[in-house]
Formats: C-alpha cells, structure tokens, sequence
C-alpha cells in the first residue's frame, strides 16, 4: 500500500491562493512587458499595423520620439507614487498602459481606473493620445463612455496656456498625476463647465446625488475588471480587490444605511460599517440609489468570494439570519402589516438565497412576505 499523500482540492487551492499572493508581492510599480493584444491603440489608425519583425513600426529606435519616451519610462519608474501603477511594452514603444487606484475621501475610493496610451510621431511636440477603459461607463464629467479623456493638458478641453501641453515640458507623468487629483476628486459633479461654484445648498445636493451615481458606476467597473481584468494587471486587480473586498462591502452598508456620506467611508475595522470621519448623525439617501446599491452589493460580495476575498464577516450575517429565521412558514402569521425594516436587512435576505444559504427550506422573507 501507498503512503504517499495525495493533494486534496483544498490543498491545491491553497497552493493556488500562495502563488498568486507570491506574485502580487513582486508585482512592480512599473515594468516592461511583451503583451499588448488588448491595448486599444493596437489597431488604432495612428498606428501602422503590419508588425514586422515584432519591431515598433510607427517610431524608429533613432528617432527623438522614441528618446523622449523612454526619458518618460525613466521618469515614471522613479516617480511613480503607490496608486498608480505603469506597463509599457518592449515591442511597442508608443504604446503605454497605466492604472490609477481611486483615492480616499472621494466617491472612487478603491477603485480601478485604466487608461491606454499612444504616443504620436512626433511626439512630444503634439501630447499622447489617451484612452480611458470606460466598459460603456460614464462616472465622470472627464471621462466619457466612448474612453475620450477631457483635459486640457491632453489639448482636448479648452484651457488656460499655462494648462495646455508643453513639448519642452509635459510628461506623461504629470498626465497621471492630473487625472488623479483634479479629474477623480472629492466633488466631480463640479468638473461639469457651467455648474455653480461650491458652497451653494442647492449644487452640493446634486454634487451628492452625482456622487451616488458615481459611486454605482465604480462599482460596476470593480464587477468588470474581476471577470476580465486588463492583460498584464490580472495579479494585480484580483490582489487589489482581494485585500479591499472587506473596505467596500463595509462602505456600500454603509452608504445604503445612512450612516456616512457616499465617498466619506473609512474603514477603522468596525463591525457594523458605519465608521466615518463625519457625524454618527443620519445622511439621506435618495431611494434609488439603495435599491440599485442593495443589488449591486449582492453581486459584488459573490465576484469577490469567487476571487478568494475574505468575506466571512459578511458571510457570517447570512448565518446568524438563517438561525435567527424560523424555518416553517405555517408558523408564521401576518395579520397586520409591519415596518419595512432597514435595507441591509433586505440585502442579507437576498445574498442568502443567492448564495443558496438555507436553500430547500421553507424562509421568511426580510420584509414580512412568506417565501419558499
């Protein structure tokens, strides 16, 4: 007989979930890499398509574009701060791909925002041409669905000439640096030319209304980039979410109960999500937003168990309703009717029979109605 162990599932698994952490320790802030089959100028008509001998077809390597840009390489490996992370590829200089993480105290907070570059001939007397991987998306004034980048920076929004681009100056660096402090910033409903000033009551509502919005749409961009994550970032998206899976869930409670401002959550490790650098006073949420966040919150605690996200705490809540439900619906009597409770109760009974949490057993449904 055979003493040689063999490997369950779970083993294999956790071999799994090590290597992949291994590899999101390692993954570098900048780094040149070979794949670019998915960049969105791959094909573009600033580019020549036939790749030749798997050379740069567009910028010869004697050319002054092509010093410059790999001046920029230099400059980004050394500047770039922890929130944004760079790939450029060996086979095409004027090709560049880059992620910026969603700051604190905004409505993108852990967040992923991509965006590709293409670098002209001529560059850098004309500015790189931007793409920003939208998924059909619109979540800011800056940011359109088609993936065009309003900045004047980029000489796509009319601006002052001290804001426009400067060949002897501009750096893609400073392009990053931009989009992420004035293009994903606390208030971006202000972004939007023609909207008042702030500090006006009537703007800082729907500055809070847009904030909402902006809040479903990140979201729904963390949904995307989990089932497809860019090329050359997929280590890096499933750690991302991985690590913050915890943080988000907490702020999308958060948020739907009232208890914080839509892009004020901090996480401090509470256990029930209300942790805020504002007032424990009720915030209000427009009826919508909770409806459309109460789904979105299902999804979101599913794609981030599947990615192996430590989610037992929220998990945990579908238990202690399991228990704390009565299992046979004749035992249940309605003869007036009840408050509507709050929505996480809502969210807890739907993520249960997603999840298939007492699946085949007679329940009771959060809002009082018998189901089966």
């Amino acid at each position: 007989m055979s003493t040689t162990p063999t490997k369950t599932k779970s083993t294999t698994c956790n071999g799994e979930i090590e290597e992949e952490l291994k590899n999101a320790l390692s993954f570098k802030q900048f780094d040149v890499v070979s794949d670019d089959s998915d960049h969105h100028y791959l094909h573009s008509h600033n580019n020549n398509n036939n790749k030749k001998d798997g050379r740069d077809c567009i910028i010869a390597p004697s050319s002054q574009a092509h010093k410059k840009i790999v001046q920029e390489w230099r400059i980004l490996e050394k500047n770039l701060p922890d929130s944004i992370l760079v790939r450029v590829y060996e086979n095409r200089v004027d090709l560049l791909r880059a992620v910026i993480v969603g700051a604190a105290g905004t409505p993108y907070h852990d967040g992923l925002y991509f965006f590709d570059f293409s670098f002209p001939p001529d560059y850098p007397t004309r500015p790189p041409h931007v793409y920003y991987r939208s998924h059909g998306l619109r979540l800011n004034p800056n940011l359109y669905a088609n993936g065009r980048v309003c900045l004047s920076l980029l000489n796509t929004w009319t601006g002052k000439k001290s804001e426009k681009w400067n060949p002897k100056e501009s750096t893609v660096f400073q392009i990053l640096v931009s989009i992420q402090a004035l293009v994903l910033n606390e208030k971006p409903y202000f972004n939007e030319p023609g909207h008042a000033m702030l500090g006006r009551a009537i703007w800082e509502k729907k500055s809070q209304a847009y904030n909402e919005d902006v809040f479903l749409l990140s979201c729904k961009t963390m949904l995307f980039l989990l089932r497809r994550p860019p090329r050359n970032f997929e280590v890096f998206v499933g750690n991302h979410f991985r690590d913050r899976a915890d943080s988000i869930l907490r702020a999308c409670i958060a948020y739907m109960d009232g208890f914080v401002r839509v892009g004020y959550y901090e996480n401090n490790n509470d256990n029930d999500g209300s942790s805020s650098s504002s007032s424990s006073s009720s915030v209000e949420v427009s009826d919508r937003f909770k409806a459309s966040m109460e789904k979105l919150y299902s999804e979101l605690l599913i794609a981030f168990q599947r990615s192996g996200a430590s989610v037992g705490n929220f998990v945990e809540r579908l238990k202690v309703e399991k228990k704390t439900t009565p299992s046979k619906a004749p035992q249940v009597v309605l003869k007036k009717k009840k408050k509507q409770p709050g929505i996480a109760k809502k969210v807890i009974w739907k993520l249960k029979k997603v999840l298939g949490v007492g699946k085949g057993k007679a329940g009771v449904r959060a809002n009082g109605i018998v189901g089966t």
